[in-house]
């Protein structure tokens, strides 16, 4: 009587021997995605740089020479240095709470975590207004006391903090829920500090992904249109980041002026773009969890 030899499947041909679809199928694909970073993505940011440039370089950095803009680039350099900090510290907290620790109202705060990611950046600053503006709810207590926020610096970085602190704690929080508390355990058992294991064991852990981080966060704080435009007044000169002062060339029809600022702010967006390649391409483990010790 015979036996039945099982069948031997055929030897796999890599990561990707699934993919079964036609030669020509594949082709139409990456050319439809191809043509469609180009429309949208590539020949808008040349159009910005061709427009900037359409009356010469010395027109162009003529621009960039002009009292309002010079105002503009420093307030949206000082809100990002002062909200980006800000969020890198509270990222860091939430983080190593919500990662290290289970106590009453966790999965809340980490739902509180994402709520700037589904409301409207400019409902988040009517929001302000609300409660911090004349008539607001603060509103006659700091008058009293001669406290300006809307349609002044402090409002608009409390704008710029609430649409980007998401950003930190959300690349963290997933790398340190990945890694555990082994390490931190061992070194307190040595006698360290909880301080000194924050610094010499936890931060050093995470700190491509808390860099990661750091780079989308400034990138939206230096972009932010929506909130900053409703807690700003567009006071020129004085409470206009460089999006809004783009957008008052713009309705000025100073379109080399308004191309200039919008082609220094896609620079700042190219490097950052480059920043976050480079660490996911030279510390891909470390940011997903692996190699991170």
């Amino acid at each position: 009587m015979s036996e039945t030899v099982p069948s031997i499947p055929p030897p796999s041909r890599g990561p990707h021997a699934a993919l079964t679809e036609p030669r020509p199928v594949r082709i139409a694909l990456i050319l439809l995605a191809v043509a469609f970073l180009a429309l949208f993505l590539l020949l808008p940011l040349a159009v910005v740089f061709v427009e900037a440039l359409s009356k010469g370089v010395g027109a162009y950095l003529d621009t960039f020479a002009e009292p309002d803009a010079q105002a503009a680039i420093r307030l949206t350099l000082l809100v990002a240095v002062i909200a980006v900090p800000l969020n890198v510290a509270f990222g860091l907290c939430a983080s190593w709470a919500i990662a290290k620790f289970d106590f009453r109202g966790r999965n809340l705060l980490i739902t509180l975590i994402d709520l700037p990611f589904s409301v409207s950046p400019v409902v988040a600053g009517l929001i302000y207004v609300l409660l911090f503006g004349a008539q607001g709810l603060f509103g006659p207590f700091l008058h009293r006391h001669g406290i300006e926020i809307i349609f002044a610096v402090p409002g608009i970085v409390l704008a710029t903090v609430f649409v980007t602190f998401p950003f930190v704690a959300r690349e963290l929080i997933p790398l340190m829920q990945d890694q555990g508390t082994t390490d931190e355990e061992a070194a307190l058992t040595l006698g360290a500090s909880p301080w000194r294991v924050f610094r010499t064991v936890t931060l050093p852990n995470v700190r491509w992904a808390l860099l990661y981080g750091v780079l989308l966060c400034n990138a939206r704080a230096m972009g932010e249109f929506g909130a900053v435009s409703v807690v700003s007044g567009r006071i020129r000169g004085l409470t206009t980041t460089m999006p809004l002062h783009v957008e008052i060339l713009y309705n000025e029809y100073n379109y080399v002026a308004a191309f200039g600022i919008a082609s220094l702010l896609a620079l700042l967006a190219l490097v950052t773009l480059a920043g976050k390649s480079f660490l996911e391409w030279r510390h891909a483990d470390a940011l997903a969890g692996r190699g991170a010790h």
